[in-house]
């Protein structure tokens, strides 16, 4: 399988929620989408060293809301929060004169968010230190701060090489396909003097909530009562019949009925 998917979208409704909320008839749909795109390609240059996970804008009638997730409150903020009054005018701007709200929503643990482990290796690929090292690093620090996997791939023009290649290291358990799993993903992009070097990461938190979902077919009760015994009357493993057998051998056939006496004559 090629695994092209996004795994955010793959698990959208799952174990991930969208990060636009907002719903428009079909006249102003194509203006909001991209009133979005603007907001947050904006934002993302604006914050480049704030350390920014991920945005989230939701609208409701005249006013938007922008939640961003950073692992650096400080540098949004802004002395006295003149940054916030900043931000928020020129996103007023970008959606015709809406009432905006910034909300900032603190990362207590970076090493453990897909997105800013990726942006840490693609910094580090900018300022020429080895991919290997760098991957190795962060692999490390993921798995000491407690996740039970990661997975770091770049692509590229990997130390100069005339040749593009892609190379990947993982370390734990990151099972794609298991929805289940709290799988985050990143993606970012190192702009090296030698061309720009893709970096994808796939990071296993390991705290799985309960999702609620039942498996198709309903509840399937064990075979066997509570205690580990068969059901009486129930035939054995390999064509016996342990129930009216008493205590047979595994397996053992029951036993065939007495002859009956011959009649005698007087």
């Amino acid at each position: 399988m090629g695994q092209k998917v996004n795994p955010i979208g793959f698990r959208l409704a799952v174990s991930k929620d969208w990060r636009s909320k907002w719903y428009a008839p079909e006249k102003e749909y194509a203006e909001s989408l991209h009133s979005d795109l603007a907001i947050r390609a904006y934002l993302k240059e604006k914050l480049m060293q704030a350390a920014i996970s991920k945005i989230v804008i939701e609208r409701a009638w005249n006013q938007v809301r922008v939640t961003l997730h950073t692992a650096r409150p400080g540098l949004v903020i802004g002395r006295k929060g003149q940054e916030i009054d900043v931000m928020s005018q020129k996103v007023s701007e970008m959606c015709g004169g809406k009432q905006v709200k910034i909300d900032i929503f603190e990362i207590k643990q970076p090493e453990l968010d897909a997105q800013l482990v990726a942006e840490a290796v693609a910094v580090q690929l900018e300022r020429r230190i080895s991919f290997r090292r760098a991957m190795k690093r962060s692999l490390q620090t993921a798995m000491d701060m407690g996740a039970d996997g990661i997975r770091l791939r770049c692509a590229g023009r990997l130390g100069g090489a005339d040749i593009a290649r892609a190379e990947q290291y993982r370390q734990g358990k990151v099972p794609l396909q298991t929805l289940r799993i709290p799988i985050d993903y990143g993606f970012a992009e190192a702009r090296t003097v030698y061309g720009i070097i893709g970096v994808k990461c796939w990071l296993n938190r390991g705290n799985a909530p309960e999702t609620g979902v039942s498996r198709p077919g309903g509840d399937r009760r064990p075979r066997n009562n509570d205690r580990g015994e068969r059901r009486p009357g129930a035939p054995g493993p390999r064509g016996g019949d342990r129930g009216r057998g008493g205590n047979q051998g595994y397996g053992a056939p029951a036993p065939a009925p007495a002859p009956e006496a011959a009649p005698t004559q007087g």
